[in-house]
């Protein structure tokens, strides 16, 4: 039986008063919005010019630098903020939040796989030429969608505040960036990637995931096994199958 470490019921700091905590919560916010917005402006309008400005790897630099700032801020923020201010959503939540967990990682593995969508080479010939099969016959965008499920699932568990904003910045980073996404890759393979669109669906088709093949499946459940052992190790709370083991 396993047995995870208590969390501190108002996290790992003390406040005065309860104006620690708010403004702890307060600061995951703004980070959270930091990263989203600082994500969609570099990837879209500030791109281009500033790629002609540094050089592709240096706006590579740069845009790793802000990304990793907001991430670090984000997570200091997290830690402060308390780890369980809600009720949460019993048994039911914790089900459907498993199941959710282990068909993002069917979409999140099997996405790596002659995804036109990943800067690539060969990946306009991909969207020109490749009939959808596998993940890419449930959704064009199965990584953002396997991010989106994982976002879905923690809000679904309603355990915290922390958790219900950093769910729902990675649940629009995810819908919206693969909206945007859409648009600049059309703009940038002009037919080969209207011509996928036109083969694939934004919306997932959620009765094909069944037949996105066994093999996948079968790594997709030794992974999430993984991933939610390690969710026992950093962040003290059994999740998935190890939550009744």
């Amino acid at each position: 039986m396993l047995r995870p470490f208590s969390l501190p019921a108002h996290g790992g700091m003390p406040r005065a008063g309860g104006s620690f905590m708010d403004h702890a919560l307060v600061s995951l916010i703004a980070a959270s919005t930091a990263l989203i917005g600082t994500h969609f402006a570099l990837s879209h309008p500030l791109r281009a010019p500033l790629v002609g400005r540094l050089g592709e790897r240096g706006f590579m630099a740069l845009y790793s630098v802000v990304a990793l700032g907001c991430l670090y801020w984000m997570s200091n923020a997290f830690r402060q903020a308390a780890p369980a201010s809600l009720g949460g959503s019993g048994l039911v939540g914790w089900i459907t939040a498993s199941l959710l967990t282990l068909a993002a990682m069917v979409l999140l593995l099997g996405s790596f796989r002659a995804n036109p969508a990943l800067p690539a080479p060969g990946a306009e010939r991909i969207a020109e030429h490749r009939e959808p099969g596998g993940v890419f016959a449930v959704t064009r965008h199965p990584m953002m969608w396997g991010f989106a499920l994982w976002a879905i699932s923690h809000m679904i568990l309603w355990w915290s505040w922390r958790t219900i904003v950093v769910a729902f910045a990675i649940l629009l980073l995810a819908l919206v960036g693969a909206h945007l996404q859409d648009r600049k890759k059309a703009a940038l393979m002009g037919g080969a990637w209207k011509g996928w669109q036109a083969r694939t669906s934004f919306w997932p088709r959620w009765a094909k995931l069944f037949s996105a093949g066994w093999m996948l499946w079968f790594a997709a459940l030794l992974v999430w096994l993984g991933a939610t052992w390690l969710h026992i190790m950093l962040g003290g709370i059994p999740a998935g199958a190890w939550r009744w083991l």
